[in-house]
């Protein structure tokens, strides 16, 4: 596990993905590159529900895998926890996140690490999260990061929650699921593995959490009036200009957006929060 010193940042750190090729980038490398900030299936409506949720306020410790851009964090950080670490394992992100600021006395760090072996100490964490990350990956892997997690949390006060990608209904049929899976592969350049909510809620179960809330909401996160919510209507504007005058960007965004709009009626997003299940005696 590596930190980062503030001091020693650049003043513009780097976004991740910078220097790659439009056409190669997993999608979520290329939308920030192009302004995006929110990166979440749910948008920021969801994410808003997971802290609300999570109840996170001043005496939290909080940890947040495979932070990215800082979206989340930044809206983590207006709740005044009293500590925050985010986690992530690209450079570039770090040095973005080691350059937060809360509004209170929150003591923030940035660690360079993996979600599923984060270095942190065990029982370190009253609140754990991540979003848009399990989906990424195989399930073996799945259960390694929220074991993980599992092993972050104080056991008496510890809350989790994930917000992530989800097939819809529960249920669906294993070869159209798989079509979905392979077109999303295609699309956004990364081997997505999303869950029906059932499974979602059986992996967290299987890790010894128990489900305490869940909500769902659309899959839209390349839609106009999404991303305006999100991002706000300047910003969105200048998403939109940056990817008409970038060709490659262009293609990959509208592919993205068709795939999406193909599986819309079995494409979700989901959030569920879950606390550590008491051991039996």
């Amino acid at each position: 596990m590596a930190s980062t010193d503030p001091q020693a940042l650049h003043k513009h750190p780097p976004v991740p993905g910078d220097g790659l090729d439009a056409a190669r980038m997993p999608g979520h490398w290329l939308l920030a590159r192009l302004g995006k900030r929110v990166l979440r299936p749910g948008g920021v409506e969801l994410t808003r529900w997971m802290l609300d949720a999570l109840g996170v306020d001043p005496q939290d410790r909080v940890v947040e895998l495979a932070a990215g851009l800082g979206a989340t964090a930044r809206l983590t950080l207006t709740r005044r926890p009293a500590a925050y670490t985010a986690v992530d394992r690209d450079a570039a992100a770090v040095a973005a996140l080691s350059t937060l600021a809360g509004p209170g006395p929150t003591e923030v760090r940035a660690v360079r690490s993996d979600a599923a072996d984060t270095g942190l100490p065990d029982d370190g964490a009253t609140v754990v999260y991540g979003e848009a990350m399990l989906t990424m990956q195989p399930y073996p892997a799945k259960r390694r990061i929220v074991r993980e997690a599992h092993r972050l949390l104080d056991g008496s006060t510890g809350r989790y929650a994930v917000h992530e990608l989800c097939l819809l209904p529960d249920g669906l049929d294993p070869a159209l699921a798989d079509r979905i899976t392979a077109d999303l592969k295609d699309a956004i350049h990364v081997g997505a593995r999303p869950l029906t909510p059932s499974d979602w809620s059986e992996l967290l179960t299987t890790e010894g959490f128990t489900v305490t809330a869940r909500k769902t909401a659309p899959m839209a996160l390349l839609e106009p009036r999404r991303l305006i919510d999100d991002e706000g209507l300047l910003p969105a504007l200048r998403i939109a200009g940056r990817a008409l005058r970038d060709p490659a960007a262009l293609r990959r965004v509208l592919h993205m957006r068709r795939v999406f709009r193909r599986h819309s009626a079995h494409l979700g997003a989901i959030s569920l929060v879950a606390v550590p299940t008491p051991s039996q005696p």
